[in-house]
């Protein structure tokens, strides 16, 4: 029996929206989920992130893990407790994180053992030791360990990853056990590459072990935008209809309104914070570098359609006075600004599916944007 429900409200083409429902609370979809890498998302205050409409946030089992160690928050209560945000959190399984971050790593049947980025300790990361430490965070949804492949890469590599990813999977839920009962949800990730065919079969495998939810990972780590699109097309076909579809580590907003348009419902990415920390700021028509002279006179605010504090009480000015000076108060009111209008563009979307016009808001939206990026006016 599984802790989690997924309810469709409405759908327009193959875009949806609708509930994912918890214990710890709904979820509304589509949905972007910021990042808690270690525990925070960088730059705000869990009050701060949930007032600019965010129901469920992602943390990192593999930076967790180094620092300050799972076994660690759950002798201090938890995850939730531990940086006080009582809605979902979904976790991440680590794996990405391990191959993307650790130089020195090897892979075998078993898992991965590698060298912490942070002071070069060995560690040991199996399907079975990334759900326990999920579990030990407590997690409401957690992900099954899995090999990424960056892209371009062969087929043969990628059905390497793939079939190797599927054995994991099946070790992940084994582990994950009577999980459901405590009110947790375990979903399964989709391999494949950009080859349609991997693809297909990695979701049938998965479908066949049985989740949740199902996760399409794999993406977003060079393969470019178009690629990405196609590759979304030929996936969610392939999996439940009556299943949450996660695209994880994506992306830019085009990049979400695209692949809500193929059937997407959640979405996690860094871009939000990090860019806002840089002094780079999303508005409905294009991107700000507000480290850019021009700004330093304009008493205009950054974008005259959002809500969030450095909208509504500071300029242009102001902010590029901050960046420029290297004050942290920039970085915090971006990355706020940045993180309100993704949310902004999630409930946008949700509404344009359920009232039908979603293909006159997705027009709206690049329109405004060049085809490059942010929502629509109005």
């Amino acid at each position: 029996m599984s802790a989690l429900e997924f309810e469709i409200h409405a759908t327009d083409g193959d875009a949806r929206t609708g509930l994912v429902r918890l214990p710890r609370g709904e979820i509304r979809t589509p949905a972007f989920m910021p990042v808690g890498t270690a525990a925070t998302v960088k730059a705000m205050m869990p009050e701060s992130v949930r007032a600019t409409g965010a129901d469920v946030i992602l943390g990192n089992t593999y930076h967790l893990m180094l620092r300050p160690g799972a076994e660690r928050i759950d002798r201090l209560g938890g995850l939730h407790r531990f940086m006080d945000w009582s809605r979902p959190i979904l976790t991440d399984s680590g794996g990405f994180q391990v191959m993307s971050l650790s130089a020195l790593r090897k892979m075998s049947e078993e898992g991965v053992v590698f060298r912490s980025h942070i002071d070069g300790s060995e560690h040991r990361l199996t399907p079975e030791r990334s759900i326990e430490i999920q579990r030990l965070l407590g997690s409401d949804i957690q992900m099954v360990l899995d090999e990424c492949v960056a892209l371009p890469a062969s087929d043969a590599v990628v059905e390497k990853a793939l079939a190797l990813s599927t054995r994991w999977a099946k070790r992940s839920k084994a582990a994950f056990g009577d999980q459901a009962g405590q009110g947790r949800a375990l979903f399964g990730i989709v391999q494949g590459g950009t080859n349609p065919v991997l693809r297909r079969r990695s979701a049938a495998e998965l479908i066949e072990i049985g989740f949740d939810g199902y996760a399409i990972g794999g993406l977003a780590v060079g393969e470019g935008h178009e690629a990405m699109i196609a590759t979304l097309a030929e996936t969610t076909p392939a999996l439940p209809r009556q299943r949450p579809r996660y695209l994880m580590g994506v992306g830019k907003p085009r990049d979400l309104v695209e692949a809500v348009a193929r059937g997407v419902d959640m979405f996690d990415c860094v871009l939000p914070t990090r860019s806002g920390r840089n002094g780079q700021a999303f508005v409905r028509t294009g991107t700000l570098n507000l480290k850019n002279a021009r700004h330093a006179d304009d008493p205009s605010p950054l974008d005259p359609a959002c809500g969030c504090p450095a909208c509504t009480r500071f300029s242009r000015a102001y902010l590029h006075h901050l960046i420029r000076s290297g004050e942290i108060l920039g970085a915090m009111l971006l990355t706020w600004h940045n993180l309100q209008y993704y949310q902004d563009l999630m409930e946008g979307l949700r509404g344009a599916v359920a009232g039908g016009t979603f293909a006159a808001f997705r027009a709206a939206f690049h329109a405004a944007t060049g085809g490059e990026g942010e929502a629509p006016s109005g």
